[in-house]
């Protein structure tokens, strides 16, 4: 009875996670030197479809599952890992910067803010779907505890 709710909330979950990252791609968009030495790259979810004997909303975990079939969809999602997205720093000429190499390039993340609200804009849509799942779910048993009464 409550599997929709449980569903729509490891979506919601997934889509917060979502959210939250790329939050932290935009804040860093201009860091040009991390912890590691390099600058700041972008980072993404992954998620995938989560099992059947899985209860509750999910937390984060480290390794993907291998073999799951169409059948294990309509269960929700969990997110395996966050990753950093393929692609290389961008390299701008700034001899002036502190970080700027021999040759006076600067290497810059290869953070898209474009790119980033267009996701943000899709996470917070799927987010709202979900609210609206949940929302719809809790009508349709309070409707039908009234039919029972």
């Amino acid at each position: 009875m409550f599997g929709a709710i449980d569903t729509s909330a490891t979506g919601m979950t997934a889509e917060r996670l979502r959210m939250d990252t790329i939050a932290d791609n935009l804040a860093n968009s201009n860091t040009t030197r991390t912890e590691d030495g390099g600058p700041y790259m972008r980072k993404v979810v992954r998620l995938e479809p989560r099992e059947k004997k899985e209860r509750g909303i999910p937390g984060l975990i480290s390794l993907p599952r291998e073999g799951l079939s169409a059948r294990d969809s309509g269960r929700g999602v969990r997110a395996t890992e966050i990753a950093e997205a393929e692609g290389e720093p961008k390299r701008v000429h700034d001899p002036t910067h502190p970080d700027a190499g021999e040759d006076g390039y600067v290497e810059k993340p290869n953070v898209e803010p474009v790119k980033e609200m267009v996701d943000m804009i899709t996470a917070t849509r799927a987010f709202q779907a979900n609210t609206t799942a949940v929302e719809s779910a809790k009508q349709m048993f309070n409707r039908a505890i009234q039919i029972a009464q």
